[in-house]
């Protein structure tokens, strides 16, 4: 086979210690096969260290944004955490809460049944206060909004029948006789029943209605003089009497403290002062244990 001078090449070998060289002549071919695999082995090396660079970076990324990750899934379990106990602390406030209620509840209701207590000693209907059931802890089993809305109809029924009790004064002063037997004013020596109590007055002072009711009398009334009657309940009723003058009509409608006339002297009286009744189904009961809600 011949060979071209260009096909060859020469690969010059210097032995150590010898000043004479060895020339090797070797195929041009194999210097450019040489090359291309010099050439190739770059780019794979190149390729191959930008590739552990960027999977090196990526690593490196991954690796602090799972530290983030990290960070901020101990921040929310540490916030959970605080969350719970609030929640707990809340829990057990309510619980506190909830006993103190029953005990103020429970409080209520003995007030209401005093109260009750003096509605009925008055000729009243008591309200019926149930007791309020609660479970094991204490709590109501009512809820609140129920148990509210309970009471609130309790207060309003209460407010109802307070209203038409006939408490206090019609008049404020001093009392200048009482109820039961008297001395006769106007006929020494003998006696009489007194069916209500007297106020001392004026002509003119004002006289108020002790309840709301419904005013069933005005008018001339024998020995009462200008009188009024107000029904309060289907079996209480108040009279005032010896008026000067009325300011209230028959079938009108009053409400507690109302001025209903002013004092006189008019019918049986021996000077200007109020007579004032309760009457408990038609018949007249000591007007004195009505003035307050003390026994």
């Amino acid at each position: 086979m011949n060979l071209k001078l260009q096909d060859l090449g020469k690969v010059i070998f210097i032995r150590k210690n010898s000043a004479q060289a060895k020339i090797v002549e070797v195929k041009a071919r194999h210097f450019n096969r040489l090359k291309a695999f010099s050439a190739l082995a770059l780019v794979i090396t190149v390729l191959l260290t930008v590739g552990i660079v960027a999977v090196s970076s990526k690593s490196r990324e991954e690796i602090a944004e799972n530290n983030k990750l990290q960070s901020q899934i101990a921040a929310l379990q540490t916030q959970m955490d605080s969350a719970v106990n609030t929640e707990n602390a809340l829990s057990a406030e309510k619980n506190t809460n909830n006993s103190k209620a029953v005990g103020y509840i429970e409080s209520i209701q003995a007030k209401l049944t005093k109260i009750n207590d003096y509605l009925r000693k008055r000729g009243l209907n008591s309200i019926n206060f149930k007791k309020i059931n609660t479970d094991d802890t204490g709590k109501p089993v009512l809820t609140d909004e129920q148990l509210y809305s309970k009471y609130d109809n309790y207060l309003t029924s209460l407010v109802a029948n307070v209203s038409l009790v006939p408490m206090g004064y019609p008049h404020m002063s001093s009392l200048t006789s009482f109820f039961g037997y008297r001395a006769n004013p106007f006929d020494f020596g003998e006696h009489e029943f007194h069916p209500g109590i007297d106020f001392k007055g004026k002509i003119g002072d004002l006289v108020k209605c002790t309840a709301s009711g419904k005013v069933t009398f005005t008018g001339r009334e024998g020995g009462y003089g200008n009188c009024i009657h107000i029904q309060h309940t289907s079996s209480l009723e108040t009279w005032y009497g010896h008026l000067s003058r009325i300011s209230v009509r028959e079938g009108q409608y009053v409400s507690v403290g109302d001025v209903i006339g002013r004092i006189g002297e008019t019918g049986r009286a021996t000077g200007p002062h109020l007579h004032y009744e309760i009457r408990k189904n038609g018949r007249p009961v000591n007007p004195a244990q009505y003035l307050s809600l003390n026994d």
